[in-house]
């Protein structure tokens, strides 16, 4: 009877066993290309650092881009994909400010990659993606971290995914992190993740309201620096040109630094959704954390942003690996 029970027991565990050692299987790794494509990272290095040289822009729009991907159907390159009906995520009003030289970073390195003759369609769009966006931070001054890799490329991009998917500049605290949660991301995480805005850059539209009509009762937002406020308005005017965008680190805005938190101190988040990390007390600590040492900040950094490159993956045999980032197979 004992001996029956264990057998039943061990017939229940079996399945569960099997599911385990599947998601282990397909866990992501850095070494996954080590027979495959063993050159993979210095191909996109190399890559990178060209178009890196050719135009800073580089860099804040590939490590933007790797976000918004991942916020939207997890980490699939589907923000690369072009529907040829305007219907693609790229098309979405969040998505269409996003800088063609991220998109262009990508599709220069997948050549790259793909030019050798022993990777040719065998590294996914969604891992080159994450290998550039490091290079990026790199090439910024930020830290070096080991990309883990593993990713299939997904073969669907509707504008409609993208609906409510991305943070807005005008968030609160609970806001993001309720989006952030959303894909087993913690505050400190979101905090971390949000200092990418020290090589970022936006258009004036995104925070007009805060230097020109904050409140009937006054004009100007009152947890923005007042000086600054007033700088902004010189380079943001009234009816400015939409396509006009400025740092949103003033102060050193091609170094990947802890300057972002600083400048939170100082009332100088450009977006309510950054100041709001300062302003409410229950993030300040993390800012002030974060402000006074840039290997805290540097640290936090790679922990949050290896987790959200495994948001939503597709790995095994789900997806594909496109031969072309902007179409599916």
């Amino acid at each position: 009877m004992e001996n029956r029970s264990k057998i039943v027991v061990s017939l229940v565990l079996l399945p569960l066993l099997l599911t385990t050692i599947s998601a282990q299987s397909t866990k992501l790794t850095p070494n996954f290309y080590k027979t495959t494509c063993p050159n993979v990272e210095s191909i996109v290095r190399s890559a990178v650092q060209k178009k890196f040289q050719q135009t800073f822009v580089t860099a804040p729009a590939t490590l933007r881009l790797f976000f918004h991907d991942c916020f939207v159907r997890g980490c699939d390159a589907s923000i690369l994909l072009a529907t040829g009906n305007g219907n693609a995520e790229k098309d979405h009003p969040d998505d269409i400010s996003l800088a063609g030289d991220g998109f262009d970073t990508v599709i220069k390195a997948k050549a790259a990659v793909d030019s050798n003759p022993q990777c040719r369609n065998k590294v996914s769009c969604a891992d080159i993606l994450a290998l550039a966006t490091r290079d990026v931070v790199q090439l910024t001054g930020g830290p070096f971290y080991r990309v883990e890799l593993g990713r299939r490329d997904g073969r669907i991009s509707t504008k409609a995914s993208v609906q409510r998917q991305l943070p807005g500049p005008n968030f609160n605290l609970d806001q993001l992190n309720s989006m952030f949660a959303r894909h087993g991301l913690s505050q400190t995480d979101m905090i971390a993740l949000s200092g990418a805005h020290t090589i970022g850059f936006a258009h004036c539209g995104r925070f007009s309201k805060r230097i020109f009509n904050f409140s009937p009762r006054t004009t100007i937002d009152p947890t923005l620096n007042f000086r600054y406020a007033l700088q902004l308005r010189q380079m943001c005017p009234r009816n400015v040109d939409p396509r006009i965008a400025i740092n949103m680190d003033p102060t050193t805005p091609r170094t990947f630094d802890n300057a972002y938190y600083k400048n939170l101190q100082q009332g100088m988040g450009l977006f309510t959704s950054d100041q709001v990390l300062f302003s409410d007390p229950r993030s300040r600590g993390t800012v002030n954390l974060f402000a006074s040492s840039n290997a805290g900040f540097h640290n936090a950094f790679v922990a949050a942003i290896t987790k959200l490159g495994r948001v939503g993956v597709l790995t095994g045999k789900q997806g594909e690996i496109r031969r072309d980032c902007t179409r599916p197979n």
